[in-house]
Order: structure tokens, then C-alpha cells, then sequence
């Protein structure tokens, strides 16, 4: 029986920060505004030029080095990104082009917030038939560039943050790993969160520069979302038969402090069981429980042998959720 298991985590956010106050210099906003509706008090931007394939390089030797592994040991590629460098092709090309990798697989998926743990989905899945020894799993996002500096993205436009999160999967034989993952969809939603072009539906792809802007209708979000993570938390718990006080960690994705501290009063669990770093590095989407788990590693909140919950909730809509033993 062959087991996956997350044998390293890294990550890395890019120096420039962006706190709250800054913020005022674009949007009529302050920081109590900003803090009391999202938990966020300060994000990463990249410097121009830079793409999520760049971020995820030193979140990638971090992992590796977690691992004892050298690169040449990866043979397949996973990357998650909803903002990748272009068009097409997808992130993982570049990504596998600057860490040369040679030509190993890559595989890039839009999930969006929901991705890593869709990706870590395929990773088990991967590793667990015997078709890849080692997959690297990259979640990573810039979404500075994309964000509406005008007064009216204000809402969207304070919560999202650059960065990039790395696991390793591999495989073992004596002790299970990624016990299981549950993964969901709803697309009546899909137009609630979601950037409206470039469309292939219409000539010229852009019609609209203002379509470029992602549209979030913040209440129809933030009700689904503490209706799913329950939801998918108690599916995790269910199907390896845990208590939800026997586990020793749950993160979220990292959309909002709300939503994560509501989750939590719905669990009836305390709230210092859920891992944040939200308030640090705002919305990284498919890079935040990536972000989250190396950091969480590292911080000592997370330890080897752990019993680890990780949900996540967003576009499409989708949700998903992961029991893991760490």
C-alpha cells in the first residue's frame, strides 16, 4: 500500500510590504475599516516584472530542502495559480524552464482559491498508482498587478497579496499521510467571484478594461463559504472517523478573519485551533494554506505526526477539504 505524504513545505513572500495605511493613498478607506471587515492589516507586492513562477522558486528549494531531496528527484510538476504569467501557457512551463528541470510534466490548474487542495488532490492520486515518485505541488499568486487602484475597488482591492507556498508528495509505505481530500463545485455561483475577461466568448478578447478587475459580491460569498467550510471540515472528520477535538491543527484558507473565526463558533471549536497569517499577507488565493502549513511548520504550531485538517472555499463557487496526518 503505498501512502502519500507531504514530505517538505516552503514558502516565500516578496519583501515589499503594504500595510493598511498605504492603502489610503488609493482608496477612501482607513485601517479599522479595513482590519474590522477582513482581519488584514498589511500584504506582499511584488516589484514589477515579477511572476508567480519567480515567486515560487525560493518556495520550491525551501521545500526541497525540508525534504532532504534534490530538484532532479521531482518528476511531475503540479502549479496553482489564478494569475499566471500569460495567456498561455501556464505557469508550470515557466517555472519548470527556470529551475531546469528538464522535461518532466507540469501541470497548471485554475481553482483559483480552492487549488492547492485540489492540486494536493492530484498529487495524492499521482504518487499513491505509482505513476510519479515525487510531485511538486506549487501554489502561487501576483495579484498586484491586477488589482483596480481606483476608488471603486476598494472592496476587492485591500485584500489580496502576493506569494507562493511549496509541498513535496511523496510516498511511503509504513505510515499513511494525506488520508483523504473532498473536493467541490458549484457552478450557479460562478459569476458571483470571477474576472469577466479576457473572453473567448466575444471579439475582441477585451471589451472592457474595467472587466480586467475581479467582481466579488462580498455577502452571497461570505454566506456560502461559512455554510461549506463546515460543511466540508465535518466531511474530512467523517470519512477517517476523527473527533474534531482530536485534531491537532486546522487552516483555512486564509479569505477572511470572519469567515474563519464564524467557521470556528459553528464547529464549537476555539478559535486557537484554526492557524492565521492573514492579518500579514492578506489573500495569497491558491498560495495561502501553502503559505500557511510551511509557515505553521515552522513556527512550531504544526509538528511532525499532527493530525491536520486544511479546508478551502472560492470561485466557481468551489470548496475542498484535506485530512492529513502531517
Amino acid at each position: 500500500m503505498r501512502n502519500a505524504y507531504i514530505a517538505g513545505t516552503g514558502y516565500y513572500v516578496p519583501p515589499k510590504v503594504v500595510t493598511n495605511q498605504d492603502m489610503m493613498q488609493w482608496y477612501d478607506t482607513t485601517d479599522e475599516w479595513i482590519t474590522e471587515r477582513s482581519g488584514i492589516r498589511e500584504r506582499r507586492w511584488v516589484e514589477a516584472g515579477t511572476g508567480p513562477s519567480d515567486l515560487a522558486i525560493p518556495a520550491f528549494n525551501m521545500a526541497l530542502e525540508d525534504a532532504g531531496m534534490e530538484k532532479d528527484e521531482i518528476d511531475f510538476v503540479i502549479f496553482a495559480t489564478l494569475s499566471p504569467e500569460a495567456w498561455f501557457p501556464g505557469s508550470g512551463c515557466f517555472f519548470q524552464e527556470k529551475m531546469n528541470l528538464g522535461t518532466i510534466g507540469v501541470l497548471d490548474i485554475r481553482q483559483q482559491c480552492t487549488g492547492f487542495v485540489y492540486g494536493l488532490s492530484l498529487a495524492k492520486l499521482f504518487v499513491e498508482s505509482g505513476q510519479y515518485k515525487n510531485v511538486a505541488l506549487v501554489a502561487a499568486e501576483v495579484q498586484s498587478t491586477s488589482i483596480d487602484l481606483s476608488n471603486e475597488g476598494r472592496t476587492v482591492g485591500v485584500l489580496f497579496g502576493d506569494g507562493a507556498g511549496v509541498v513535496i508528495v511523496r510516498a511511503r509505505e509504513d505510515e499513511p499521510g494525506i488520508l483523504s481530500t473532498h473536493l467541490h463545485a458549484d457552478g450557479r455561483f460562478a459569476k458571483e467571484l470571477w474576472v469577466p475577461e479576457p473572453s473567448s466568448t466575444h471579439y475582441p478578447k477585451v471589451t472592457d478594461v474595467n472587466n480586467l478587475h475581479c467582481y466579488m459580491n462580498g455577502r452571497e460569498v461570505f454566506k456560502h463559504a461559512v455554510t461549506r467550510f463546515p460543511e466540508v471540515i465535518n466531511e474530512a472528520l467523517d470519512a477517517n472517523g476523527w473527533n474534531k477535538d482530536e485534531v491537532d491543527l486546522y487552516i483555512p484558507h486564509q479569505a477572511n478573519l470572519r469567515i474563519s473565526q464564524m467557521v470556528a463558533k459553528i464547529l464549537g471549536l476555539p478559535e486557537e485551533k484554526f492557524y492565521h497569517n492573514i492579518q500579514k499577507y492578506g489573500n495569497t488565493t491558491a498560495a495561502s494554506i501553502a503559505i500557511a502549513m510551511a509557515e505553521a511548520q515552522r513556527d512550531g504550531s504544526l509538528k511532525k505526526g499532527d493530525k491536520l485538517v486544511l479546508a478551502a472555499f472560492g470561485a466557481g463557487f468551489t470548496w475542498a477539504g484535506a485530512a492529513i496526518i502531517f
